[in-house]
């Protein structure tokens, strides 16, 4: 909506602009007028267009129910990264298909911001599956179960996928 709002605007602000160009006896000092104005114009309006973009997001991301979830990777040349679903309180909330260059950039210390959203004050529980191919062509399919606690504040979660321990399945969750 705020997209269209800009659209618009731009187009009627050029527009009444543009009007006095049609006119034959133009200088020249009036057309370097005239541009600068557009300019004057085209400011105000990426302006305008980045403090839309701000309201939007508070307003569909409230601070008192946002949540967001990366994920990172630390060296794993054992496991090639397929795919990646997300469950928080046992509904779908965000899933993704990892191309090479994507899984790459991951290996390389790349973060990923997997989920953003909301979710009310309380416990919730995160589920994570990971699915990929270890170095020897072997599939594999891992899910890893973590709890949090949501307060008035944002919520940041890391998603890390390490080394297998003995301990765990390679899948680290925590406040990021």
């Amino acid at each position: 909506m705020w997209r269209l709002f800009s659209k618009l605007l731009q187009a009627t602000l050029l527009t009444a602009l543009l009007a006095p160009v049609a006119a034959e006896d133009v200088s020249n000092d009036d057309l370097r007028s005239l541009d600068d104005q557009v300019q004057e114009v085209k400011t105000e309006l990426l302006n305008i267009s980045a403090e839309l973009n701000i309201l939007e997001e508070r307003l569909l991301y409230p601070s008192s129910t946002r949540l967001s979830v990366y994920l990172s990777m630390e060296r794993r040349d054992d496991l090639q990264l397929r795919a990646i679903g997300i469950r928080i309180n046992s509904e779908r909330a965000a899933n993704h298909i990892y191309g090479n260059e994507e899984a790459e950039a991951l290996r390389k210390g790349g973060i990923q911001n997997l989920y953003r959203g909301n979710v009310a004050a309380g416990t919730h529980e995160l589920s994570v599956t990971i699915v990929g191919k270890h170095e020897d062509g072997t599939d594999f399919r891992e899910t890893s179960r973590h709890a949090f606690t949501k307060g008035a504040a944002p919520k940041a979660l890391q998603i890390t996928l390490v080394q297998p321990g003995r301990d765990d399945n390679g899948i680290l969750i925590g406040d990021r």
